[in-house]
């Protein structure tokens, strides 16, 4: 039985790949907590999955370029986070920049607002800060157009350019593009044409 569970475990965390991050909410169904708590603990004995901080383990990606494996993926960390305390969270706009990669400088701290408590936890070097606050522009089905949509509004419509799409682009998943699309649609209207031009020119960019 408790093989099964671990096997069941082990493929979802293969079917959503590299750099995600995960608690045992994410299981709910393969097994009892105790026996999904010990096969996360034999995954992590066998460095398949990597612990970040209590209770939140991630599937570590690695770098060829760099030949070493990658540091948690922030944005991932605060989703598992998120979900493991059954919050709502969007991040503040310079976090949002950096999530994206469109902002360069690397920041000893990132801002979510949130509707749990303030709450605040240390990823390596970094911190990630929650901040309790009555968050607008709730109502996105995916975490993805919160977080472009509030990068965009932090940088602005006459420093969002050629070279700011792209970089959103790769960072948004092809897959998540006309979702993400669609659940924009009423969001300020020079946003919305970005996440347009976001989605839908050059997707193989």
């Amino acid at each position: 039985m408790a093989q099964g569970v671990q096997e069941k475990v082990l493929a979802k965390i293969r079917r959503q790949g590299r750099s995600w991050a995960f608690s045992h909410v994410d299981f709910a169904g393969a097994g009892s907590r105790d026996a999904i708590d010990k096969a996360m603990e034999r995954l992590q004995r066998e460095e398949t999955i990597r612990r970040v901080i209590r209770g939140i383990y991630d599937f570590p990606a690695f770098s060829k370029m760099l030949d070493r494996t990658l540091g948690p993926d922030i944005y991932q960390v605060s989703q598992a986070l998120a979900r493991k305390f059954g919050w709502r969270i969007q991040p503040d706009g310079a976090s949002a920049l950096n999530l994206m990669r469109v902002s360069t400088q690397v920041p000893a701290q990132y801002v979510f607002q949130s509707d749990g408590p303030t709450r605040t936890y240390e990823i390596g070097t970094t911190e990630v800060r929650f901040i309790h606050k009555a968050i607008k522009e709730m109502n996105f089905e995916c975490d993805e157009t919160a977080v472009i949509t509030h990068g965009l509004k932090s940088l602005g419509s006459e420093h969002v350019d050629d070279r700011t799409i792209q970089k959103i682009r790769r960072w948004l998943p092809e897959d998540r593009r006309k979702k993400v699309l669609h659940d924009s649609r009423r969001v300020t209207g020079w946003v919305h044409e970005a996440i347009r031009r976001i989605s839908e020119e050059g997707t193989g960019g």
